[in-house]
């Protein structure tokens, strides 16, 4: 299993000497002030791969609500997967929570058609660069739809596009108290997945129920990535730890 970390280019040395094989940067890293030529020239020099991605729309650019503007979300969304597919990005990760929001005394049903609206619109640009989307989950202190993999599964199925898939965060799961078997009946959707542990600790610091999440992750036949996005204490102090915790986790795991 390839195990990777959610941070940015500029900590790929420890994330190489801790044995992750992957990092995870933000699309927002890929805009920014510098020229992408310059952004290119870094990842194309950095020692791990960044075939994922996250934090895809800012929270300014609404999905939702009365002020959502599509034409000038394809503008940004268009530019970033190019972006992305530059670097050698394979999928991008929807969880963008504050773009996603649904405003106060705004229609539920009008902003669940308006996310659809959003993904296929998504889907068309993400067709022209080979880029997947797997949206996130994110639990109700962050985000107040798409709460449960369930749900996400329910607006990809909506949607509809081979390229638009579901990503399963055993933290948000575990905030929920969504059962970790629902990666089991929604296998055909999932595309990634994040972890985290107790208090959004590093892998192996808390209480959360790795080997059975990951024996239901094997039974499915999983081959995926599998990212850490979590609050780090000491970076380099506990990356080591939780990469070594990930892999015998993983390895003890039935499925």
């Amino acid at each position: 299993m390839q195990f990777g970390v959610c941070t940015g280019i500029e900590n790929t040395e420890i994330a190489r000497a801790a044995g992750f094989t992957f990092i995870e940067p933000t699309v927002r890293s890929l805009h920014g002030s510098k020229d992408f030529v310059v952004i290119q020239a870094a990842h194309a020099a950095a020692e791990l791969p960044t075939p994922t991605f996250n934090v895809f729309v800012p929270g300014e650019l609404k999905i939702t609500g009365p002020t959502a503007n599509l034409s000038q979300l394809q503008i940004y969304v268009a530019e970033s997967l190019r972006r992305v597919q530059a670097v050698g990005g394979e999928l991008v990760v929807f969880g963008s929570g504050g773009a996603r929001n649904i405003p106060d005394g705004f229609s539920r049903d009008a902003a669940w058609q308006q996310l659809i609206d959003f993904l296929r619109m998504v889907a068309d640009e993400a067709d022209k660069t080979g880029v997947m989307i797997a949206i996130e989950p994110l639990n109700r202190r962050e985000s107040n739809i798409l709460n449960s993999v369930a749900e996400g599964v329910a607006l990809a199925q909506a949607v509809d596009r081979p390229s638009i898939r579901v990503l399963a965060d055993l933290y948000h799961m575990q905030e929920e108290n969504e059962p970790t078997d629902t990666v089991v009946e929604n296998a055909a959707w999932l595309a990634h997945v994040h972890v985290a542990d107790s208090g959004r600790g590093a892998p192996g610091t808390g209480s959360y129920p790795y080997a059975e999440f990951f024996g239901h992750l094997k039974a499915t036949g999983y081959n995926g990535r599998i990212a850490v996005e979590c609050r780090w204490q000491d970076f380099e102090e506990e990356a080591g730890a939780a990469v070594a915790f990930l892999h015998k986790m993983w390895d003890e795991a039935g499925g």
